[in-house]
């Protein structure tokens, strides 16, 4: 459409050249035309636009019109040979079927001739068949304008050899890179893309991750990997590992963490729980999230962390104590948990009334057979390992 109309502008200006030459000196001219009673008389500069104008026209109505009736004998149309589809339309069919060999055949095929693209196409299939250090080699000789592309490549290739320092280095790189202008209509997607590669990077290296100038810039799903793999392998971690876990959380604290999912804030706070440096902050922590909604778990997390303190402030835990269970009345974990204190508070009164609460409770039950067996030091013991030491009643996952 838009080269029919260069055209048509293009002979106009000619015509209104060439006219304007033979009518120097002799005016614009005269038209009259009668037809039927019907009498229009015009200069010939009205009637040569008017003639372009409706040629135009039809000239526009025969392509559209053209265009419609090509859609619908193609829809009719059977297909009998592969060849004759348009190449995306053989992609998209060898993509449905996941043909991979003949999609690589067609997709190299399709950018064999391209300048910008064919190195770095090759590069892909190639680290799909393992040959990580050719495809390395052919990206070396691929395009400067696809830079940013034959980046993303390489740092896929390092992540699938486990190379942290080659692949931090160059995620850090591309991060800071000013993205190429031709890239610039699709820099969400090359965004998105470069996101996701941070996340699979803190899933595999989650402590080299805490040193990377983009921490906490992932989707929430990629943190909550991250943070899992940081629980799983925190045995592992060295001391300057752990000082800059500290340091990233109070960083972030007000700002990135604050903005998480109530998952990923439930994570870090059974991390938190593992840093005995951090007690406060698990404790601050743990109780926005309890003002929230109430959670058993994070409960638990709060009130172990609490009775675990060398000098536990018994009247603060009562003082909490007696906001939640206004706040959500009818929760047997706080009577639970009240009659540890009275027995730290020596209360031993108000301890033996709380276990006529809740006769059908779990953890109720349990203070019930524990006081019952208080003067039996080896059944009481075996009592405890059975039931506190037991993570599928207690819900503690430290």
């Amino acid at each position: 459409m838009k080269q029919i109309l260069s055209s048509y502008l293009f002979v106009l200006l000619i015509l209104v050249a060439v006219v304007s030459i033979l009518s120097y000196g002799y005016g614009s001219g005269y038209v009259y035309i009668y037809f039927r009673h019907w009498q229009i008389q015009s200069n010939f500069w009205a009637l040569l636009i008017f003639l372009v104008l409706l040629s135009l026209i039809g000239q526009v109505l025969w392509l559209l019109l053209k265009r419609y009736f090509g859609r619908l004998e193609q829809r009719k149309q059977k297909v009998f040979n592969f060849e004759h589809l348009h190449p995306y339309e053989k992609l998209a069919v060898l993509w449905l079927l996941d043909a991979n060999q003949e999609k690589r055949n067609m997709v190299e095929g399709i950018f064999k001739q391209s300048q910008l693209l064919n190195e770095v196409i090759q590069a892909y299939f190639l680290t799909k068949q393992g040959e990580n250090q050719t495809a390395l080699n052919l990206l070396e000789k691929s395009s400067a304008m696809a830079f940013e592309l034959a980046e993303l490549q390489r740092i896929k290739i390092y992540l699938s050899e486990h190379n942290a320092h080659q692949a931090l280095t160059h995620l850090e790189f591309l991060s800071q890179h000013e993205l190429s202008p031709w890239l610039r209509d699709i820099q969400q997607g090359y965004a998105q893309c470069l996101t996701r590669l941070w996340g699979q990077f803190a899933a595999q290296f989650p402590w080299l991750y805490l040193q990377s100038t983009q921490f906490g810039n992932l989707h929430d799903e990629d943190k909550t990997i991250w943070l899992q793999q940081v629980l799983q392998n925190f045995e592992h971690a060295n001391p300057d590992e752990l000082t800059v876990l500290q340091q990233r959380y109070e960083t972030y604290k007000d700002t990135k963490i604050q903005q998480a999912t109530r998952q990923n804030k439930i994570l870090w706070l059974k991390i938190l729980a593992r840093l005995p440096e951090m007690s406060q902050m698990h404790a601050l922590l743990a109780e926005n999230l309890l003002d929230e909604l109430f959670d058993q778990e994070v409960f638990y997390l709060w009130f172990e962390k609490q009775l675990l303190k060398q000098n536990p402030d018994y009247d603060k835990i009562e003082q909490q104590l007696n906001m939640w269970e206004e706040k959500y009345p009818n929760i047997p974990v706080f009577s639970f948990a009240r009659w540890f204190v009275y027995q730290a508070t020596q209360r031993f009164e108000g301890a033996e009334k709380l276990l006529e609460l809740y006769p059908d409770n779990i953890l109720m039950s349990y203070l019930r057979i524990k006081n019952q067996l208080k003067d039996n030091e080896v059944l009481l013991q075996q009592l405890n390992l059975l039931f506190e030491g037991n993570n599928n009643y207690l819900k503690v996952n430290l």
